[in-house]
């Protein structure tokens, strides 16, 4: 993978109030609900996944807390991903 690729990129405020940066690795739709596949910037190792909320005062990250759910979501990721590999 090219390290190069631009990437967008996120701050989000963690439990503590503190701003964390973060690159949208992907952002995919299923059953309904839309996805985004988070890198954290200081920390490159840790990936989240999230659902994203339109409302009508914007969209909105919101953790994902059913495990069967979130599992789902990141099989599915991966099967895309092997299925279209990035060059």
């Amino acid at each position: 993978m090219n390290k190069d690729v631009y990437r967008d990129k996120i701050v989000v405020l963690d439990e503590n109030g503190e701003e964390k940066e973060f690159s949208i690795e992907a952002l995919f739709d299923m059953k309904d609900k839309t996805y985004a596949l988070l890198r954290s910037e200081q920390d490159q190792s840790n990936t989240f996944v999230m659902q994203v909320e339109n409302t009508e005062d914007g969209q909105f990250l919101t953790g994902i807390n059913d495990s069967s759910e979130r599992d789902m979501v990141l099989d599915a990721y991966e099967i895309a991903v092997d299925a279209n590999p990035a060059e």
